[in-house]
């Protein structure tokens, strides 16, 4: 009967009958079937036309259609399902976002991952902003409209609860390239930032140790939590990652931490006088010579050894001869700079994050479970995000995106997570893919999902990158139109 009413068939007032779709059961994936989905799109449709009944119902029916979704989320796995979700200028349209975030419901997701800060711009008022970035919505005549409150409170009308999704230290290309802000991004050995090492015009990474750069990313936190999310998910917490050769930091020049900040927060981890000038020659001449060596201990001959922050000194050191130790402080200078490049990585993210943490609002860091890996003998991935090292206090939302044809290197990065996740962390991985087919060699979230289940009885939250890659026509209708 409610098909026919949507096709606008049949005798009796439909709003006699849209109570109906409220009752049907989701699935065991918790999503509602396609008769259920037609009643409530047609109703939505006839509320947003101006219809006042039909307003209140479709107020109600969203409400019902939000507990069920609460309901089966507790007895089914997982219990948490979130969705990503980017949004566009065409979203501020009556009914378009609505449209999505039904949709969402309709697939039995009870979280919403809503970006927030992406690609240089902040989901925020122009007229309110008072941040370093441009706002999304710079149309003429939407300068006030808070399309993130606006989605935050459609969402909890609907049962979501929804997360501020945020880009971390990829501050964005405009901000990259204002003047007063140059000085605030990364470097490497060789003068680049990141728009000149990755070419897509979309890798602008900050200095974590510079304080302008703190400065201003703390304050659109604090901006991002007056719309009041459930939860704040910092994103792009690393460096970034080349191409080829490229994609393995093997040398001292591949570090990111030749901008000033930087530069002087590691001249600070110096504990005497011939560890600093051993670390400003090192930073400088990418090596450092048993002349070099030679020399500091003859110019400060009232210190033993050089020493820094971390720096293991045993007696046997003291008697070494300049052309012994020179290997040794080499291999150390080595491992120093490179500990302090992941751990302005681990201080960024542990600041930014008190910010939510301080009014009781969850925070999770996303990462790859193998940024954090080394390779070969002595080198790393480039992207040095040391995630084994973040809080265990935040949610570690890992993005295991492995292809093989099968699930079990998704499986295999996850069991990598959990290897070094205290027993208090929430892991909460993040899924790519289809719901229903696979695509290519990446399986079914369906698949993938199972294959967890399975594995990690422990894991009961998981997440679907993103809502672009489940329906690609609506992403596409709704970046592309105009307001």
């Amino acid at each position: 009967m409610a098909v026919s009413l949507a096709l606008g068939m049949g005798s009796l007032s439909p709003l006699m009958l849209w109570s109906q779709p409220a009752q049907a059961k989701p699935n065991q994936y918790c999503r509602l079937d396609a008769k259920t989905i037609a009643a409530k799109d047609a109703l939505r449709e006839k509320a947003f036309s101006g219809d006042q009944a039909a307003q209140q119902e479709y107020t109600k029916l969203l409400n019902d259609h939000g507990k069920q979704l609460n309901t089966c989320r507790q007895e089914n796995w997982p219990q948490d399902q979130a969705m990503w979700l980017r949004v566009y200028p065409c979203d501020t349209k009556p009914g378009v976002i609505d449209k999505v975030l039904d949709d969402i419901v309709n697939k039995g997701y009870d979280h919403l991952y809503l970006e927030v800060f992406y690609d240089s711009q902040a989901l925020i008022p122009a007229s309110q902003n008072n941040t370093a970035w441009p706002s999304v919505l710079k149309t003429p005549g939407l300068e006030d409209r808070d399309l993130m409150a606006e989605i935050i409170a459609k969402g909890h009308a609907r049962g979501l609860k929804v997360y501020a999704w945020m880009f971390g230290l990829n501050f964005g290309y405009v901000y990259a390239n204002r003047g007063d802000r140059r000085h605030v991004m990364a470097r490497n050995g060789f003068g680049q930032t990141s728009l000149d090492f990755v070419k897509d015009g979309a890798q602008a990474f900050a200095d974590p140790y510079n304080r302008t750069a703190q400065e201003d990313y703390y304050n659109l936190v604090k901006e991002i939590l007056k719309r009041k999310p459930d939860g704040v998910l910092f994103d792009y917490i690393r460096y970034p990652r080349g191409t080829g050769t490229q994609s393995v930091t093997a040398s001292v020049n591949d570090l990111w931490i030749y901008s000033s900040a930087a530069t002087q927060a590691l001249y600070n981890r110096a504990q005497n006088n011939q560890g600093l000038a051993l670390i400003e020659k090192y930073l400088r001449n990418r090596k450092i010579t048993v002349s070099d060596v030679a020399t500091v201990r003859a110019k400060f001959p009232n210190e033993d050894v050089p020493r820094w922050q971390g720096r293991i000194i045993t007696n046997y050191e003291k008697n070494l001869s300049n052309t012994q130790l020179h290997q040794r402080l080499q291999n150390d200078l080595w491992n120093l700079t490179v500990g302090h490049a992941a751990q302005g990585v681990v201080d960024f993210v542990t600041l930014v994050s008190q910010a939510p943490q301080r009014q009781g609002v969850p925070a999770g860091a996303v990462f790859f479970p193998g940024g954090n890996q080394i390779v070969g003998q002595r080198g790393f991935d480039s992207r040095l995000q040391p995630w084994d090292k973040f809080p265990a206090s935040l949610e570690w939302h890992a993005m295991s995106y492995s292809v093989c044809g099968s699930p079990q290197c998704i499986v295999n990065e996850i069991a990598r997570v959990v290897r070094f996740a205290s027993p208090s962390t929430q892991i909460i991985p993040a899924l790519a893919g289809d719901w229903d087919r696979a695509i290519g060699k990446r399986p079914s979230l369906k698949d993938q999902m199972a294959a967890i289940r399975a594995n990690f009885p422990q894991i009961d939250s998981v997440s679907h990158f993103a809502y672009s890659w489940q329906e690609p026509a609506s992403d596409n209708e709704r970046k592309f139109c105009r307001v």
